[in-house]
């Protein structure tokens, strides 16, 4: 499995400057700017910046258990040990299978330990997922991932996609109460475009965006801004690169550049994406000594 990086929020800094990614210069910048090691969600908890996707500790097409659960629950805890604060699940992942293994992992959770958790999908099958972001759902949902993360409040909490069979303000509106009722802590959403997440803002506070974000989609580049200018972190989503963008300059490997845009995820600030392969591969990277500087990432497509 490969790790993959929480890239920075700091929008004043990242328009002054281009940033030097994974020990490679991007042209034109001529004076080396390294980010923080930390995150802080708007009005939120701090966290690494080096994040776990935990969406592909299930079984083939997200779906059932994973083949070796004990190698799931050794990369859980080795992630931990090595310093990782921010671990990101859903309860459509399995479904059900990844927040139970994380507690099963972890619980009785480390004190800074942040397990961010998003609704809003369900699924029909192996590979399979469809929207249904009813208020009634997302309350079920979310008590249900209570339950299987073992805690009393979830510290982030995401509409996992839009349903349009359901006004946006509807679902967001239902956070909200789960919020009130002391479920929650912090609200994000997942999925959505920048006419939707001005929706959802106009109903409550948004702390995170997790989209698709790579060197083929670049759909959601005016969200990055929007996220930027209000503080709001960005979550990579799809960074896998296709055999085709190998050669390319792609900020996901030692000593290559990034491109401009490549570099301007960073102003906004990156949560945990999703990992992928085999966990000895992930073990692996988190024996790595950080430079601090930001990495790029590679992890596969997830909704």
């Amino acid at each position: 499995m490969l790790l993959s990086t929480l890239l920075l929020r700091s929008a004043a800094l990242l328009r002054a400057a281009r940033v030097v990614i994974a020990g490679g210069s991007v042209p034109g910048q001529t004076t080396p700017v390294e980010l923080p090691l930390t995150l802080t969600f708007e009005n939120g908890p701090t966290v690494r910046r080096l994040g776990l996707g935990a969406m592909r500790i299930t079984g083939p097409g997200v779906w059932g258990p994973p083949r070796d659960e004990g190698e799931a629950i050794a990369l859980l805890r080795r992630a931990v040990d090595k310093g990782v604060t921010f671990i990101d699940t859903a309860d459509s992942y399995g479904p059900g299978v990844s927040e139970t293994l994380i507690a099963k992992a972890l619980h009785p959770y480390p004190a800074g330990l942040v397990i961010a958790s998003k609704g809003g999908f369900i699924r029909p099958g192996p590979g399979s997922w469809a929207a249904d972001c009813r208020p009634e759902h997302l309350r079920h949902v979310c008590e249900e991932s209570l339950t299987r993360l073992r805690l009393d409040r979830i510290e982030l909490y995401q509409l996992h996609t839009v349903d349009h069979r359901v006004p946006i303000e509807e679902s967001v509106g239902a956070l909200v109460a789960l919020q009130r009722a002391g479920k929650i802590r912090h609200i994000g959403v997942s999925n959505m475009s920048a006419a939707e997440l001005a929706r959802a803002r106009q109903v409550t506070e948004i702390v995170s965006v997790q989209n698709s974000y790579n060197l083929r989609d670049r759909s959601s580049d005016a969200l990055i801004d929007i996220c930027a200018e209000a503080g709001i972190a960005f979550s990579l989503l799809s960074a896998r690169q296709r055999p085709a963008d190998r050669g390319t300059r792609y900020a996901a490997r030692p000593g290559r550049t990034a491109t401009r845009r490549d570099t301007e995820t960073d102003r906004a600030g990156v949560a945990a994406p999703p990992i992928a392969g085999h966990a000895t591969d992930t073990r692996d990277l988190l024996d790595r000594p950080s430079r601090g500087k930001s990495r790029g990432c590679v992890h596969p497509s997830q909704p």
